[in-house]
């Protein structure tokens, strides 16, 4: 008998969205527990160490850390979703890994107090997207045909994004051809689509309206909030 699957999980967590991308592409049946983050209740913070999202709950096993639980469900589930030979595989791994590198710039992107910084991390994202371009197959996917564990952590990515151009224009992909087509394939999958609630923009929006930053401001000056 199949051990029950929950995945303890945040609204807005894009490594959350991974795991749930994961499990859509590979079938596995399972539950989805929302946690308030803000009021963390005492059986969240039993069952995962570092005090955050997301957590995989298998049957009495508690699994934390995306890139942990992105290798179990490999190890353990069918329709894998890394590649076979053993090179690929950890240049892949290291692209995975690249993957968080663009969040925390993200994160210090909607998070920057000062123009300096703002246009510090905004010129960081274009040269994160710039390397992507260089580094993209002909497509459809990151590496040619197969939809990959790549594909899979780089679609929470690029959904910011939907938000962030309704606020300004900031050139994060111009020029990019690849990337850009990258990014319209990825939030038009049926698991990308499914691993956010509906109401994903209005409740990113709220959140970076409730931030002291200059991207703050500028929802506000724009319209946008």
């Amino acid at each position: 008998m199949n051990k029950p699957i929950t995945l303890n999980s945040h609204a807005l967590c894009p490594y959350v969205q991974r795991i749930a991308i994961a499990l859509l592409e590979k079938g596995v049946a399972h539950e989805r527990r929302v946690v308030d983050l803000g009021n963390k209740p005492q059986w969240f913070l039993d069952i995962s160490p570092l005090g955050r999202t997301p957590v995989l709950t298998v049957g009495d096993a508690a699994l934390f850390e995306s890139t942990a639980i992105l290798e179990y469900l490999e190890e353990t589930q069918s329709n894998p979703l890394h590649p076979t030979d053993p090179v690929a595989r950890a240049r892949h791994r290291a692209w995975m890994v690249f993957s968080a590198e663009v969040l925390d710039t993200i994160a210090g992107f909607y998070s920057a107090r000062d123009a300096m910084t703002f246009e510090a991390k905004t010129a960081a994202l274009r040269r994160h997207f710039a390397l992507l371009e260089d580094h993209l197959s002909a497509g459809p996917w990151f590496s040619g045909a197969g939809f990959s564990l790549v594909d899979v952590v780089f679609a929470p990515v690029f959904r910011y994004f939907d938000v962030f151009h309704e606020i300004d224009r900031f050139g994060f992909f111009d020029g990019l051809t690849k990337v850009q087509a990258w990014s319209l394939l990825l939030a038009a999958r049926p698991s990308v689509q499914d691993a956010v609630s509906k109401d994903y923009n209005a409740l990113l929006r709220a959140f970076l309206l409730r931030r002291d930053s200059v991207l703050a401001a500028r929802m506000t000056a724009s319209g946008a909030a």
